[in-house]
This record gives C-alpha cells, sequence and structure tokens, in this order.
C-alpha cells in the first residue's frame, strides 16, 4: 500500500532536502492526472481534494464520503508513496466526515477566525482525528487572495510555537509574503520570518499559493523547513484553456457524444485538460526535487 502518514511523507522529504507538493484535484480526471504524474516522475506526491472552492451544498450533501472512498482506492493502489489530504473545509463536521471517510489528512479552513477560536476547533478536529490515524494540517496567519482588498496577515513566530504546542496539529501552513490564486507577477517572501518559525515550531512547514510561489526562492524555503507546497489555480486554468481548445476546433465535432464525454478516449474533450496538468505538475515535482525520490 502507497499511502503513508502525512507526517512521515514530510519528514523523508526534510531529510532529503526536497519538498513535495499538493496539486490539488476536483474530479476524478484532475486526481488521475496528478496521481500519473507522479507515478511517472517517481515522486512522492500529496493527494486530495479541496473544500474551499466547492458549492457547500453540494460538498454536504454528497461530496465528503464518495470523495474519500474514490482517492483512497486509487492511493491504495499508487506505486509512489503518497499522502491523501481533505483540503481547507470550512465545516468542521466536513472534516470530521473526511476524518471517516477514507482521507489520512483533514485540514479545517480556520486561520481567518481569532487565534483562540482557531486553537480550540484545530485542538477539536486533532482529538478526533488522530485516534483514527489521521493526521491534521492547520494554518496560522492568513493569505491574501491575488487581486484582493484584503492584504492577508503573516504568521507570527511566536504564535506559531504556541500554537502548535496547543494543538498538536502535524503540520503548519504559514503566511510569509504567499498569495492565494495568483499565477502572474512576482511575490516576495520573508525569509526571515519563515527562519524565526522554524527556530520555534518542530513540525513540517507548508506553503499554500504554490501557483505563484517564485521558482528562484524554492531552494530558501525549503532549507528553511517547508516540506509540503499546496498547487491549485495553475491546474484549473491549464485544464480550462486545453479543454476549451478542443472544443472549438473542428475535428472535436467529428467523433460522436459517446467519445467526447467521458469516454477517457483520445477524442474525450476531458483528457487534454488530463494531460495540460500532467505538463503542469511534473516541473513542479522537479523543481521541488522531489522527482526519482519515491521508494
Amino acid at each position: 500500500m502507497a499511502l503513508i502518514p502525512l507526517s512521515h511523507l514530510l519528514q523523508e522529504a526534510r531529510a532529503g532536502g526536497y519538498a513535495v507538493g499538493y496539486f490539488e484535484a476536483w474530479d476524478l480526471y484532475s486526481f488521475e492526472a496528478v496521481l500519473e504524474a507522479a507515478e511517472e516522475e517517481r515522486s512522492p506526491v500529496v493527494l486530495g481534494f479541496g473544500g474551499m472552492m466547492m458549492d457547500q451544498n453540494w460538498l454536504n450533501r454528497f461530496g465528503v464520503e464518495p470523495l474519500g472512498a474514490y482517492g483512497r482506492v486509487m492511493a491504495d493502489r499508487a506505486t509512489v508513496p503518497c499522502g491523501f489530504l481533505l483540503n481547507e473545509v470550512w465545516d468542521l463536521d466536513h472534516a470530521v466526515r473526511g476524518v471517516a471517510s477514507g482521507f489520512n489528512a483533514v485540514m479545517l479552513n480556520s486561520c481567518h477566525l481569532p487565534y483562540g477560536e482557531n486553537v480550540a476547533l484545530t485542538r477539536q478536529l486533532v482529538e478526533i482525528a488522530h485516534p483514527q490515524s489521521v493526521q491534521v494540517q492547520a494554518e496560522l496567519g492568513t493569505l491574501p487572495d491575488f487581486g484582493g482588498d484584503e492584504p492577508g496577515e503573516l504568521t507570527n513566530p511566536d504564535e506559531a510555537r504556541d500554537f502548535v504546542s496547543a494543538t498538536e496539529v502535524d503540520c503548519l501552513a504559514v503566511s510569509v509574503g504567499n498569495v492565494h490564486q495568483q499565477i502572474t507577477g512576482v511575490t516576495t517572501t520573508d525569509l526571515a520570518r519563515l527562519q524565526a518559525i522554524r527556530d520555534r515550531v518542530e513540525v513540517p512547514l507548508v506553503i499554500h499559493g504554490g501557483s505563484g510561489f517564485p521558482d528562484a526562492q524554492v531552494r530558501d524555503v525549503i532549507r528553511l523547513g517547508v516540506a509540503l507546497f499546496h498547487v491549485g489555480t495553475v491546474l484549473k486554468r491549464a485544464y480550462l484553456e486545453s479543454a476549451s481548445v478542443l472544443i472549438s476546433s473542428p475535428e472535436f465535432r467529428r467523433h460522436s457524444y459517446q467519445a467526447q464525454v467521458g469516454s477517457r478516449k483520445s477524442e474525450d474533450f476531458l483528457m487534454p485538460g488530463k494531460r495540460a496538468i500532467k505538463s503542469v505538475v511534473k516541473p513542479y515535482m522537479q523543481l521541488y526535487g522531489s522527482s526519482g525520490c519515491a521508494r
């Protein structure tokens, strides 16, 4: 079985001087694309689905358990080491359902709450998840959204120390200049702040907003304790653009509807999107240094 605890995956990355990527999927095609890219690169990977952007009524009624069941089977059959994360759900109940549905790591999106509430909710989730051998990622500080009006809040190193001690989370996402949903422009990373967090926190650190994180600083932040990058927005852009090009082509209209949708054959309009995701994911794995590290 290739599924291993997230902390083991990240500890191996830190020991090996590389980081792994969590490449967020939203359906079966995108999930398969990430797993296939990891297997072709022989790279450890964190597989998973995100709850932040999904319709909450759908997620509440249908989403958590089917996504968990599907992803768990795929993770179990993977030929590279992987974790399986339910990422950034808004509702504690969704995270708890994720614990019971096959995910071996969960994350509650509670960083926007006052510090005390974030601690209390995160600790509650840890107390539910750990006895079920499910690990917990949390975030301290908030990331700005690209093009948004809110500036975000950088992670306080002393609060990070206290937060990890109080909650016993397995890894911590930090805000050090990284930005959500950025695909153009360059961000500036506060390496001194990251070093201060690293000096106070033993658990692996996580960078969200990987789509726009500067390549030139990847090695620096890995050296300072970052073992996991979250990447999502750039994958959806590649998927949508490639599918749109195929649909507008005259050749696409020559195929039957049965082949065009859901067949996984070359004429399936979703397959170029799947290939596009793989073409984006693989360079990230090479950049993070995880390619070839699967045992």
